[in-house]
């Protein structure tokens, strides 16, 4: 696939389904998404429950993550302090929504760990990837829509539509596809926002006509 074909494709999701308004969060009661704002995270608060949500998200809906997180909120511990104060049951019995919560509730602990060390600093990649259940998926989600930074995601649904597209690229590794994406896209995180909220919903529509 070329560079003018890819930004085709990015354009024909948009028109078909319009702006995505990812990352969601929680607010009065429940998940908002706002469309065309790429703004968020504005605090602290709300760049931690992105990171969290995309730990909570791995190999699942995001529905269970979703709830998990509400879950997590109605105890008041979406905090790394709090999460980490939680004892392991407690913690497990909040996320089990999300399934795996065995391996997720000592994801988010070492995670918490880590994130409360940042001190508000901006994380490199590799420092998240050295992260014990931290994979580049949910590494450059917790960058992109976290932290604003122009790291492409990859996952299943965008291997599937470079097949549909006709792109051998499907096969290859995840660091190659995503390469491929950040060498013919602007460097601009909202884009890489918006095309990847797209591709998902795409995936998504296209899954249940399958």
């Amino acid at each position: 696939m070329k560079k003018e074909r890819l930004r085709q494709v990015y354009r024909r999701l948009l028109a078909a389904y319009g702006p995505q308004g990812w990352w969601p969060l929680y607010e009065r009661g429940k998940m908002r998404y706002r469309p065309g704002n790429y703004s968020m995270p504005e605090n602290e608060s709300q760049r931690f429950e992105i990171c969290a949500g995309a730990i909570l998200t791995q190999n699942t809906s995001w529905k269970g993550a979703a709830r998990a997180i509400a879950n997590l909120r109605r105890l008041r511990a979406l905090s790394p302090q709090k999460i980490l104060s939680l004892s392991p049951s407690a913690l497990k019995a909040a996320i089990k929504p999300a399934g795996y919560f065995n391996q997720k509730a000592r994801k988010l602990k070492v995670f918490c760990r880590f994130y409360a060390k940042l001190k508000g600093r901006v994380p490199e990649r590799a420092e998240l990837l050295s992260l014990w259940g931290i994979g580049p998926e949910t590494a450059d989600s917790i960058l992109l829509y976290a932290y604003k930074k122009p790291e492409f995601v990859v996952d299943a649904y965008t291997r599937r539509l470079l097949k549909a597209e006709g792109s051998r690229l499907h096969n290859e590794s995840y660091e190659k596809i995503k390469g491929f994406f950040e060498e013919n896209l602007p460097r601009d995180f909202r884009l890489f926002n918006e095309f990847h909220a797209l591709i998902v919903e795409w995936g998504k529509r296209t899954k249940a006509t399958d």
